[in-house]
């Protein structure tokens, strides 16, 4: 017969400490997104409770690159990335994807076995990249570790995400495994998991968080800033830059077609940045007195604490920043292969949060893009918009962690109690 332990008796057994442990899943076969949201969560939980210990599994190639509270460490797993056919291949290693997926796999099971977390989060995918993350969850739910699925607002459009999630029996493994669901946004803005046709038991454990906050880097940036950023600045980001080549090429043409634009620029480029492509905006950007050019910044929050406005893909990050810090924003979002970001730019603009330019129905002319900018100065910020629990999206989740681990303890010393 077999036998579930609680967390809390798992701990006890092992000889363990009794801070609280929490293991994070990092869906990250592309771009900075899901290690960025994966690391403010996991730099809030210690804020909040300096005794727990926060490790995130990650294959990304820059998770080195960034700084964690004290409480934080990371796994690196091999890397997998997204070819622009829609198909992956392993990063580095000179191994199948099969191979590689393989031993991401053992990889995190031998993780679970070895840290004994409390909570795991598993962040956008609920089986993992091609199915990785499923046999954690299954020594993880017998062991009495409480399961959690983290998602953004907004997944991608419904006619998408519904076959790809019954393709992967991602709704299945959602309804078998997971006690919680946190939505990483509000059910007022969107709601991402709608179209699935969750059992109303499923629907229970949904919770909304709002967004998550963030906070100025207590440290400064490395980076020696242009001096483009002494005056007022708009920042223009594309997030890890991979697919952000159209917005950059953009802005510039906008700057190149009207010198009258009155705002100076800051483009800030990504790791990931096609290396000719980057070449090629170098050279047109050098031509330009009022755009300047950063490769890559890790506390990008510093740049947008200075700068006046952001012009951004709208990629959840990102959008998060712009409201943490009340900037004017104009978010330019990416429609293929996803509309994700559409989706997301659509329903702030009717909110007012910010203003959106897209090429999905209309031309990507630089008089459209020149306009825009020129307008930035004018918009409302983020701030004149009053909507509850807007940013509590951290406070949220620490309370609901906070709840699950008390929830454990207390079925652990009730069942001690009946032996």
């Amino acid at each position: 017969m077999d036998v579930k332990m609680t967390s809390t008796q798992t701990k006890a057994s092992s000889g363990r400490g009794s801070g609280t442990r929490v293991l994070i899943y990092s869906h990250d076969t592309f771009g900075l997104g899901h290690l960025r949201r994966s690391r403010a969560i996991a730099n809030a939980i210690v804020a909040r409770e300096p005794d727990t210990s926060v490790v995130i599994i990650s294959g990304s190639p820059v998770i080195g690159n960034f700084e964690f509270g004290s409480g934080v460490d990371y796994i690196r797993i091999p890397g997998v990335t997204k070819l622009p056919d829609g198909d992956y291949r392993c990063l580095n290693l000179n191994v199948s994807l099969d191979e590689a997926v393989r031993l991401r796999q053992s990889l995190i099971l031998q993780a679970a076995k070895s840290f004994q977390p409390d909570v795991f989060i598993v962040d956008k995918e609920p089986t993992g990249f091609r199915g990785e993350v499923l046999p954690a969850l299954d020594y993880l739910q017998g062991s009495g570790c409480r399961l959690v699925l983290g998602v953004r607002d907004v997944m991608g459009e419904p006619a998408l995400l519904v076959p790809e999630w019954e393709r992967k029996d991602a709704k299945d493994a959602l309804i078998r495994y997971y006690d919680e669901i946190w939505v990483y946004g509000l059910r007022d803005v969107y709601q991402p998991l709608a179209a699935l046709g969750l059992p109303p038991e499923v629907e229970a454990r949904i919770t909304y968080t709002g967004y998550l906050r963030r906070e100025v880097p207590p440290t400064p940036s490395l980076n020696r800033y242009p001096k483009i950023t002494k005056q007022p600045f708009i920042l223009v980001t594309t997030g890890g830059g991979g697919d952000g080549d159209d917005l950059i090429d953009w802005v510039i043409s906008a700057y190149e077609a009207d010198p009258d634009i009155e705002m100076p620029a800051l483009v800030l480029f990504g790791p990931f940045i096609d290396r000719d492509k980057r070449g090629s905006f170098v050279e047109r950007i050098a031509r330009q007195p009022k755009l300047d050019v950063l490769s890559f910044d890790t506390k990008i929050e510093r740049l947008m604490q200075k700068a006046e406005a952001i012009v951004a893909m709208g990629g959840y990050n990102t959008f998060c920043e712009a409201l943490s810090f009340d900037k004017r924003t104009l978010i330019v979002p990416r429609t293929r292969p996803r509309l994700e970001q559409y989706i997301r730019a659509v329903e702030a603009e009717r909110l007012g949060l910010v203003r959106m330019l897209s090429d999905y129905r209309a031309p990507r002319t630089p008089e459209r893009m020149a306009a825009a900018l020129r307008g930035l100065s004018s918009q409302p910020r983020p701030s004149e918009v009053v909507i509850p629990g807007l940013l509590d999206g951290l406070d949220r989740v620490q309370e609901r962690l906070k709840a699950l681990t008390d929830n454990a303890t207390a079925f652990a010393a009730f069942h001690q109690a009946a032996e």
